[in-house]
């Protein structure tokens, strides 16, 4: 199986503070991955590393084979809480936004989803409850067609229900090629979508394996093992 991401030695300091040190994590095509880990750690720093929003000093990151960060752009999709866009916008303009933006944003997919999770692209970024706007970050997100998604908390602050909505419309548009790493404090309600583990700990990543081998090891429900690695109460 082919990598779609590679990250090699990464280290990442901000204001002179060590955010992440010594990241190493290969990830195969077609899985989706969980990356967890309490908060501070430093998920969402990889996560905009990885995409190419901040700039990497410390060490290479590889996607789908390209080095360069203007290059890795294309192959990256990663979700965005949209706070960039004045509260008056409508979904309609942010739709139209991106598929300026994005070559490979598929206006056909868009459409598709945002009609399974009910969304009415007259309103307005001010009008939409946070369950709504979790719906839109993560149609807009998956609406482009590319190679890996990174999808940061998007469950945080929504109902059950939308929470459901929401990992029934990544299962049914992901495509068999693409690749996901989903960040969430919910991880009972995500370990369904999972088949492998990153748990990062002490701003590295403490272990990467599959939902299968933890459960066979281990005899644990993903979120009770990744609890007891932080009570120490399980090792590697």
């Amino acid at each position: 199986m082919s990598k779609i991401l590679e990250v090699n030695d990464l280290s990442y300091k901000k204001n002179n503070k060590t955010i992440l040190a010594n990241i190493n994590l290969s990830v195969d095509n077609g899985k989706i991955i969980g990356l967890l880990g309490e908060n501070g750690v430093g998920k969402t720093t990889l996560m905009r590393l990885i995409a190419g929003v901040n700039s990497i000093r410390e060490g290479v990151i590889t996607v789908n084979g390209a080095t360069k960060k203007s290059e890795i752009k294309q192959y990256v999709s990663l979700s965005d809480q949209l706070a960039g866009f004045n509260k008056s916008t409508r979904i309609s303009e942010i739709v139209r936004f991106y598929e300026n933006v994005y070559p490979d944003f598929s206006v056909k997919k868009y459409q598709e989803i945002a009609e399974y999770l009910g969304l009415d692209k007259t309103k307005r970024l001010s009008s939409l409850s946070t369950g709504t706007l979790g719906k839109l970050v993560i149609a807009l997100t998956i609406s482009r067609e590319t190679k890996l998604y990174l999808l940061d908390e998007p469950l945080s602050g929504i109902d059950s229900m939308s929470r459901k909505k929401i990992i029934s419309s990544i299962i049914r548009w992901k495509s068999d090629e693409s690749t996901i790493i989903i960040s969430d404090h919910y991880v009972t309600e995500i370990a369904s979508l999972l088949d492998d583990v990153v748990i990062m700990k002490d701003k590295t990543i403490y272990e990467v394996d599959s939902v299968e081998s933890i459960q066979e090891k281990h005899h644990l429900g993903i979120e009770e093992y990744y609890e007891q690695i932080y009570e120490g109460s399980v090792t590697k």
